[in-house]
């Protein structure tokens, strides 16, 4: 039996929502042709299931209550080894495993031809996505302390972005030729929903695009200024806890940040003028690491290279938002909130309701 694994390890913000989404919808054709991304009958969706075996892997509970991912990775793993053909792993938090959870996953998966794919994008455009999403799961830290520390190398969004550190972690024991880097391409190259960066996810996995027809209707798309900076704010007010509280999570990321709030006209969020300099001096580092390291590379390393705004755009600083569209978007998000609550049954009706059914249960006795 053959059977080739694809650990996709991330980076975050380069294109894993779209790319699990749509080897999701694809998945009954996709095993047609002997490609598998398994899952489980707890977590019909993949990307979840691989979420929590990725977790379960690196030690870590966030993201639900405590002990939700125990025993996650054994389950994976004993699916992936019943299987033939290629299977496909993909989870972002993947990317800053230490060496010894990456010798575990290597030893875990023996008997595999193991490949580890790796999305790489432009700081530029990495950092602002980055801090949002950080926002999004209950962060409160402002802009600058977040690029403060990244540029240190201390957050969790650093190591897992910082490409020759992971790539030499995953790979110290595999030949160049079985790690691919898929670059993330410009925007101005993006056409059909990101069409030509599944077309590099295809190649990196050796699969071909007709086994996965259907595309994508899934987004992660970006907040403005004033919508980021009043989700923090919210977040500081509630004091919220990162990814640990399911009813703030489903209310105010799933509701707000990725509903309700990112179709609204708003200045987005830049990386600063100021920042360029250390974000060309990483991209030029990451790319002489590739010419040097022999690794497949999926896509033209120039698109990690960060593209500087005209130098008459002027930067809106995300950590002074005007007042104005702040107060805007509060008041679309306490009407989406009002509705949500207006739709939802209220609890002591509900309660009023059961007392009443049983009491109509006992006189029909």
């Amino acid at each position: 039996m053959t059977r080739v694994v694809h650990l996709h390890v991330g980076a975050p913000k380069t294109g894993t929502t779209y790319l699990q989404d749509r080897l999701s919808l694809n998945a009954a054709r996709l095993a047609d042709h002997r490609v598998h991304v398994p899952t489980s009958s707890r977590f019909t969706e993949p990307a979840l299931f691989h979420f929590r075996a990725a977790l379960d892997l690196l030690g870590q509970d966030w993201g639900g209550d405590q002990g939700h991912a125990a025993g996650a990775w054994a389950q994976l793993t004993r699916k992936v080894r019943r299987l033939d053909g290629t299977v496909i792993v993909s989870h972002e938090i993947l990317a800053p495993a230490p060496a010894s959870k990456v010798a575990k996953a290597m030893n875990d998966l023996e008997g595999s031809e193991v490949h580890i794919v790796y999305s790489a994008r432009d700081l530029a455009r990495q950092l602002p996505a980055a801090w949002q999403e950080s926002i999004k799961q209950g962060r409160k830290w402002s802009f600058r302390r977040f690029l403060n520390k990244v540029e240190t190398g201390k957050p969790w969004f650093f190591r897992a972005l910082d490409l020759p550190s992971v790539l030499s972690t995953w790979g110290d024991h595999l030949p160049p030729e079985r790690i691919h880097v898929v670059t993330v391409p410009p925007k101005r190259q993006s056409s059909g929903r990101g069409e030509l960066l599944w077309l590099r996810f295809c190649e990196a996995f050796g699969i071909d695009p007709s086994w996965a027809p259907l595309d994508s209707e899934r987004a992660n798309p970006s907040l403005g200024v004033a919508e980021t900076q009043l989700i923090r704010q919210l977040n500081a007010r509630l004091d919220r806890a990162v990814r640990r509280e399911a009813t703030y999570d489903r209310l105010i990321r799933d509701l707000l940040a990725q509903r309700e709030l990112v179709n609204r006209e708003s200045v987005p969020v830049r990386l600063p003028p100021s920042r360029f300099a250390w974000a060309e001096e990483q991209a030029e580092l990451w790319i002489d690491w590739l010419a040097g390291s022999g690794v497949h590379v999926i896509g033209d390393p120039d698109d990690l290279r960060p593209v500087r705004p005209p130098e008459d755009e002027k930067w809106r600083n995300p950590d002074r938002a005007r007042a104005k569209p702040v107060l805007e978007a509060a008041l679309d998000a306490l009407e989406a909130m009002t509705r949500e609550a207006a739709r939802r049954p209220d609890p002591d009706r509900q309660l009023g309701n059961l007392v009443r059914q049983g009491a109509d249960r006992l006189r029909k006795k």
